[in-house]
């Protein structure tokens, strides 16, 4: 015969139990809301007001506001399209470049047997990245523009160098980058066992064989991720492109600053948004790339 009180606490346990996950889902919820607030504030509301700017146009007689796309249509052409596209090419060449040797600088200092080096590097790397700006213009130009210390006693301007120019600029952004691909790719590398690299060579692949074929299809999602993420700093820097070069080498960002600012033509703060949104375009494109593969071999680095 069963006890009343056992059949009666069954269903309680029971009801106890499914409320438990519920509660402990309404409290994740309540503690990430401040977040999601500050994400709604900060990003959300600039976004949807840059893209309602991007598609507005404001008749200059009667004041009246439409929707269009002649923003859009604008910031495809003539200058405005030359300008991304050189901040394409500018961010595409010095995230590779990079990509590259923040590579080989993280590799020598992981399998460096002096630690001190290593927490150097990195250390060194985590200021450096984070570096920028005007006062990187200024440090560039007191060592490498046409009256800097290292141009006049190396005669660099007998061999037509210019800091002002696209390449230049390439330079002074490696500056940054290199050291932002060292943070990024380290922990990557440390990842990698060292069975993998016994396992190769007891099956007689050369050290080449083992990058090729093991090491680098590991990493390929973190270096693409070290690259995407390179290329959106680049593509994003505006204080030292600004302060060293001005408009002689066509960029989107400068394009941006100029068409808020009035600088070439009154009133285009709207086509500044469509460059805007053009950037975003860009970027998300960018990580569309970057994501499936991301998701494809992370769990080799687990």
């Amino acid at each position: 015969m069963t006890d009343p009180m056992t059949a009666t606490a069954a269903p309680v346990a029971a009801a106890a139990g499914a409320t438990a996950p519920a509660r402990r889902r309404s409290a994740g919820w309540l503690a990430v809301l401040p977040l999601l607030v500050f994400v709604a504030i900060s990003f959300g509301a600039p976004a949807v007001a840059m893209i309602n700017g991007a598609f507005t146009v404001k008749d200059p007689a009667s004041g009246a506001s439409s929707y269009t796309t002649a923003n859009l249509t604008t910031s495809l052409q003539g200058a405005y399209l030359t300008a991304l596209w050189g901040s394409v090419k500018l961010s595409g060449l010095s995230a590779a470049i990079g990509a590259v040797l923040g590579l080989l600088l993280a590799q020598a200092v992981v399998t460096s047997r002096f630690r001190a080096l290593r927490e150097a590097v990195l250390t060194a790397s985590g200021v450096l990245a984070n570096f920028g700006g005007v006062p990187l213009a200024f440090a560039f130009v007191a060592t490498l523009g046409n009256a800097g210390v290292l141009t006049r006693h190396l005669g660099l301007a007998d061999h037509g160098w210019s800091l002002y120019s696209f390449w230049g600029l390439v330079i002074v952004y490696l500056y940054f980058l290199i050291p932002l691909m060292v943070l990024t790719v380290t922990p990557a590398l440390d990842g990698l066992r060292v069975q993998w690299r016994e396992a190769a060579q007891n099956n007689g692949a050369t050290n080449g064989q083992y990058w090729r074929h093991v090491a680098l299809p590991v990493l390929a999602p973190s270096l693409l991720g070290g690259l995407v993420l390179l290329f959106g700093s680049a593509f994003a820097a505006y204080a030292t492109a600004a302060a060293m070069v001005g408009s002689s080498v066509p960029l989107i960002t400068l394009q941006i600053a100029d068409a808020i600012s009035g600088n070439v033509l009154v009133g285009q703060e709207n086509v500044a948004l469509a460059l805007s949104l053009d950037m975003i375009v860009v970027a998300g494109l960018v990580m569309a790339v970057y994501l499936p593969l991301q998701r494809r071999s992370a769990r080799w680095l687990v």
